[in-house]
This record gives structure tokens, sequence and C-alpha cells, in this order.
């Protein structure tokens, strides 16, 4: 608790210190996205966040986690917000056995296509792909339902 007052202090007084780099960088910013009308705004953007970022110390391992640990997040809430939809969504989901001997099974907001009697099942969920998952009792209660659902 002690490291972090004293991190937020020094953040404090770098900004005080450094105030008129920052207002002039926003001011820059605020002029390039309200005037500059093509992509090369976002790439001016980027410059000058990024100098603003070496200027005031971040490395770029930082940026790299504090991406990772978004996405990571990002990821299990999407992975959680798929097995509460596979539970809530199980009635209405259709199941379809495919030519190549796979089966997809759809419903409002998922799409799982998989081989029978394999333990892998490729999961889409708002049609973005959650990748490959294991089977789990959700899942296999999932297929079992919609296997039903015919």
């Amino acid at each position: 608790m002690i490291e972090e007052v004293s991190q937020l202090e020094m953040w404090f007084e770098f900004i005080k210190q450094n105030w008129l780099v920052f207002l002039i960088a926003l001011i820059v910013l605020l002029a390039i996205v309200s005037f500059v009308k093509t992509m090369i705004k976002w790439a001016l953007v980027v410059v000058i966040v990024a100098a603003v970022a070496v200027y005031s110390g971040i490395t770029w391992d930082d940026v790299n986690n504090v991406v990772t640990t978004v996405k990571d997040e990002t990821v299990l809430k999407l992975k959680d917000q798929a097995m509460n939809s596979m539970m809530e969504e199980a009635k209405k989901a259709t199941f379809k056995s495919n030519e190549d001997g796979t089966y997809t099974i759809k419903s409002p907001n998922l799409e799982l296509t998989g081989t029978p009697n394999s333990d892998k099942v490729k999961i889409s969920f708002n049609g973005v792909s959650l990748g490959e998952w294991s089977m789990n009792d959700t899942i296999r209660d999932f297929v079992k339902e919609a296997k039903q659902n015919k």
C-alpha cells in the first residue's frame, strides 16, 4: 500500500514538473485530430503518444505488460460469457452433422464445431473465434441438448 502511494506521489510530482510538455502534447493532439482528415493523423497521434510515453519513462515492457494483461482479461471474460451463453442458449441450439464427419452447433450467440469422440471443439462467440477448447461438462451438456433439439 505504501509503495502504491509513493508511486502515485511520484507521478503527481512528475506531472507537476512537466505540465507544460503534457499541455503542449494535448493541444497538438487535439489540433491534429480536428484538422487532419486522413490516416496520417492517427500515425501522428501514435507518434506523439509514444514520444510522451518515452519522455515520461514508460518502457516498452510496461506497455507490453499492460497489453498482455488487458488481452488476457478480455479473453477470460469472453470465455466466461460463452460458458454462460451455453447454459442459457442450450434449448435454442441446433445440431447439424456435416459431410466431412464433423458437427456444428449454432445458437443465437455461439457456434461450436467438433468431431465426434474428440476431446476438442472450436468455439466462436458473437462471431469472435475463441479457439479450441477441451470438452468439459458444460460443453458436453450443450452438445447433448443441441442433439435433442434436432
